[in-house]
């Protein structure tokens, strides 16, 4: 694999540092801006929401920028708006910081996406993906657990400060390795070097591409199965340590173990998403499924939700990795905008699950309930996936009769 999708790498590692912290925050959050846990929880509802809105969005903005100037442009927009955070004092401008941000992280991702899979081969999305997403999953093993750590010894501030910090050599990096020239569209198999400074399709030939109905459900299981991984994570604090009885200082040990079992997750679908997609996905989402609903069961034994903790963070982000690389497979005619609207789709999940779990909170359920409304939707997603699969054997069905 390119070297220069590890760098690129280091930079997504700071926004899913950001981007996943606050599940370790959201008490000291609330308690400083005196507002209630589930307000602090909907920090990541309104990160997710402009990861949603920004990802198409800033997609087709970047079609026609360089590469780097993109990615250097949305990258230190992210490390600024980090900065204006640790800073303010007011629950609303804070709130304001998350959306930018996440437009910034967005955009970033998108041309991320879209730059990794010029780079290999036509069958190797992947890896390819695999690689990103590691960054990820580095911020779940690292940022989010040192996140939690700086929050209890320094407050909920020192995070976003190491956020900001974090980001200045993945600016370095992006500045060294990505080449100055090359629209964010372009692919060198697609056009020749002698046109490489011009675009070979648009926008609206992008979401022409886009209009797949195996796309459409691919996007639609992402957020389902993100919307459950978010909506019991960003209140695995809490959970832990008023439902399992695991003591404060224990939960950025419980936070790690779920960041390492994401990134088992998406070492696994790297290595399975190109070949066996099918039965990974097919197995990996029933075993969620289970595993969600013995969490919701099991939650009051500290044992139980530690084991827990990392088969779920596992199978999370095994699924969820392969979804990403077969959107991405789905839509190869349109590689920046399918990153962009993969992105879109799991943070339409990340947004929706932290606001119907905090809901459940709000309304008296306790804080168990979120497991269950993450084993809701994961169900939701395996009878979208049997409908699906329903419709176009009953279409092929017609189509034999048809040709018969």
């Amino acid at each position: 694999m390119p070297f220069v999708l590890y760098l690129l790498s280091l930079a997504v590692f700071a926004q899913g540092t950001s981007e996943f912290m606050l599940s370790g925050l959201v008490s000291d959050i609330a308690a400083d801006m005196e507002v209630s846990v589930p307000a602090a929880g909907s920090l990541t509802s309104a990160f997710a929401v402009g990861m949603i809105v920004g990802a198409p969005l800033m997609a087709v903005l970047s079609l026609r920028w360089p590469r780097r100037r993109a990615l250097l442009g949305f990258l230190v927009t992210f490390l600024l708006v980090h900065v204006v955070g640790a800073l303010t004092t007011s629950y609303a401008v804070l709130l304001g910081t998350r959306v930018v941000g996440a437009l910034a992280n967005a955009g970033f991702l998108a041309v991320a996406l879209a730059t990794a899979t010029t780079l290999v081969a036509p069958d190797a999305k992947g890896r390819a993906t695999s690689i990103l997403l590691g960054g990820t999953t580095l911020a779940c093993v690292v940022g989010v657990p040192g996140g939690a750590l700086l929050g209890q010894l320094w407050g909920w501030r020192a995070a976003f400060w190491a956020v900001a910090l974090i980001s200045v050599p993945a600016v370095v990096a992006v500045t060294k390795a990505v080449p100055p020239s090359a629209p964010a569209l372009v692919t060198p198999r697609a056009v020749p070097p002698s046109a490489s400074a011009t675009p070979r399709t648009g926008a609206r030939a992008e979401l022409r591409a886009l209009r797949s109905p195996r796309l459409l459900v691919t996007l639609l299981l992402g957020a389902l199965v993100n919307g459950a991984t978010f909506c019991v994570f960003t209140y695995l604090e809490p959970l832990a340590t008023h439902v399992s009885g695991i003591g404060d200082a224990w939960v950025p040990g419980l936070l790690a173990l779920f960041g390492l079992g994401s990134s088992v997750g998406v070492a696994l679908g790297g290595r399975l998403a190109d070949t066996r997609p099918l039965p990974l996905l097919v197995g990996g989402t029933v075993a969620l499924l289970a595993g969600w609903v013995a969490f919701a069961l099991t939650a009051g034994n500290p044992v139980a939700a530690v084991v827990l903790a990392f088969t779920q963070g596992m199978l999370s982000f095994a699924v969820g990795s392969t979804l990403i690389s077969q959107a991405l497979y789905a839509a190869t005619e349109a590689p920046t905008l399918a990153g962009g609207f993969a992105t879109a789709a799991f943070n339409l999940g990340a947004a929706v699950g932290p606001w119907a779990g905090g809901r459940a909170i709000a309304s008296g359920l306790g804080y168990r309930s979120p497991v269950w409304v993450g084993a809701l939707l994961v169900a939701s997603a395996l009878a979208t996936a049997g409908a699906a699969l329903l419709v176009r054997q009953r279409g092929q069905g017609r189509k034999a009769a048809l040709d018969a």
